[in-house]
């Protein structure tokens, strides 16, 4: 009998789950309590749950957690961990500590299929989906390892992003529990403010999002007009820039916050002039309350494209201000290590072809022992 990864489920999976077993589901709501809050994969250490339970527990089910390959510290304080899902694939996720908050960005595919140009991870091509317990096992590790290090029992991560390897609208089924996991009060107890879904326009998952879990919502708009975002970000050839924005008016009804967030990474020469801020002004004013992240490109060989100046990308937010856009420069964190946006790569044996087609080989993943964590040699 293969074990059941009780990091699959939400409360609500887990109280069916503890159900089929013949047990009610207050003791769901304890084993879920165990798990998230206090990070133990032991089931003999859960001392409130009835010993039958445990012994049901130890013969059917696991906390699976995924092993770690890699720990990176980066000089301001971000921290990048490889983490291996199996079948010669790695991913990877970043804490980012601030004063006032601490935000995990987690992946969600092992790869991303939407190869926008920008993006290190699309280059990579795309493996697979992640599944429900790989998502929540990045935050789970995160988490609690930080806990420890700290040597606190406060939670420590108050911010999770979406952001990472993937585009999590394309793997919703898995999406959507561990969403719920983190909402949880009796798991991670997140506000639905501070979980941030961040998408390429997967529109017809957008609509399913708002109705099924609404969290904040960040777009990677990246172009102002079609036929720039078609050559940037190429999902837009089938959900273009106008189809885009009408799903995101509509999310903004159920949406935990009264705006949407566009990403809009900066390159030098292809997006970035006066004029495209001045058609972004007039693409969105009136038509969808937003705010703007400006995001520095972070330069890799492969995507030929060049970062825009310090003084270009100020002068591209004042345009945006003077319109009446809120607008940030996101402040690029944890690039010494590549764990800046865009920079995530993991490991992924690809099954798009994208390193054939660039004709490239892929860079193995060295494997090293971390924190006490042993590593298998695989790559």
């Amino acid at each position: 009998m293969t074990a059941v990864n009780l990091l699959d489920f939400d409360l609500d999976g887990l109280a069916a789950y503890c159900e089929g077993l013949g047990e009610k589901r207050f003791r769901a709501t304890q084993l879920f309590r165990w798990i998230h809050q206090r990070g133990v994969g032991d089931f003999e250490l859960m001392s409130d749950l009835a010993k039958s339970l445990r012994a049901k527990l130890a013969d059917r089910a696991v906390v699976q957690a995924l092993p770690v390959i890699s720990e990176h510290v980066s000089a301001d304080g971000t921290i990048k961990w490889l983490f291996d899902v199996g079948g010669g694939n790695a991913i990877e996720s970043v804490f980012i500590p601030e004063d006032d908050r601490g935000t995990l960005c987690v992946s969600s595919q092992a790869g991303c299929a939407v190869a926008c140009r920008f993006c290190s991870t699309g280059h990579q091509g795309f493996s697979r989906n992640l599944t429900t317990g790989e998502i929540l096992a990045q935050l789970w590790h995160a988490e609690h390892a930080l806990r420890r290090r700290m040597d606190t029992a406060e939670r420590v991560i108050s911010n999770v992003v979406m952001m990472g390897m993937g585009e999590p609208l394309q793997n919703y089924s898995a999406l959507v529990p561990a969403l719920r996991a983190m909402l949880d009060d009796n798991g991670y107890g997140l506000s639905r403010r501070r979980v941030t879904v961040s998408t390429s326009g997967v529109v017809p998952m957008i609509d399913r999002l708002r109705g099924d879990c609404p969290v904040a919502l960040a777009v990677s708009l990246h172009a102002p007009n079609d036929a720039l975002r078609d050559d940037l970000v190429p999902l837009n050839r089938k959900y273009p820039i106008s189809e885009l924005l009408d799903a995101c008016s509509r999310y903004l009804e159920a949406a935990p916050r009264d705006f949407i967030t566009f990403e809009y990474c900066m390159l030098d020469g292809v997006n970035d002039t006066d004029e495209h801020a001045r058609e972004l002004l007039r693409l969105v004013q009136g038509r969808v309350p937003c705010k703007f992240n400006l995001i520095p490109f972070n330069p890799f060989p492969q995507s030929g494209l060049k970062r825009s100046s310090n003084e270009r990308v100020q002068a591209f937010a004042r345009v945006l201000i003077a319109g009446g856009l809120v607008t940030t420069v996101r402040k690029t964190r944890g690039d010494d290590i590549d764990a800046a946006c865009g920079q995530l790569a993991g490991e992924v044996q690809d099954r798009t072809r994208v390193l054939q087609k660039l004709g490239r080989r892929p860079k193995p993943v060295r494997v090293t022992t971390v924190a006490g964590t042993p590593a298998d040699g695989q790559s």
